[in-house]
């Protein structure tokens, strides 16, 4: 069980802090919920306690992996996959698996096709959500802005 204070990842919300533990009633039926406060969009986030191990939530890399992930980042391999539709469903697993490599992996792969080709509306959305999950782990981790979390995350693209 996490406490209030914890630094936490919510597959495909991103990370966020627990700053609060709330009783709700719903449909008759009283649940604990941790209130993530997330470093992107000023967002509060309800969170149902039963379900953090169902739903993969975890605690944030720490800061020496957070080097590691962006060092191994600038030299992740980009395949091309030119059907869009299966390229569409691989990046989406990688963003639910909640694993912070996968997740920049897909958010290298879809910058660089941007850079290059250029994004559907979709993969657009994509790359935002997923671009999302990454900085809000990495602004909590090394405690940086956003603005800095993005610099070093484009630096590594174009490198």
């Amino acid at each position: 069980m996490y406490k209030i204070g914890d630094k936490i990842v919510y597959p495909m919300h991103g990370a966020g802090e627990i700053v609060g533990l709330e009783d709700k009633e719903i449909f008759g039926k009283v649940n604990s919920y941790y209130i993530l406060d997330m470093p992107i969009g000023g967002m509060k986030v309800s969170l149902p306690v039963d379900s953090v191990e169902t739903i993969g939530v975890r605690r944030i890399i720490s800061n020496n992996e957070a080097d590691e992930l962006l060092e191994e980042f600038s030299n992740y391999e980009v395949e091309e996959t030119t059907n869009w539709n299966k390229r569409y469903r691989e990046n989406m697993e990688k963003i639910k698996s909640g694993s912070i490599k996968s997740v920049a992996h897909v958010v290298k792969t879809l910058m660089i096709r941007d850079y290059d080709k250029g994004l559907s509306t979709g993969e657009r959305k994509m790359l935002s959500s997923a671009k999302q999950i990454l900085l809000s782990e990495l602004i909590l981790v090394k405690e940086i802005s956003q603005d800095k979390a993005e610099t070093l995350i484009t630096e590594r693209v174009n490198n």
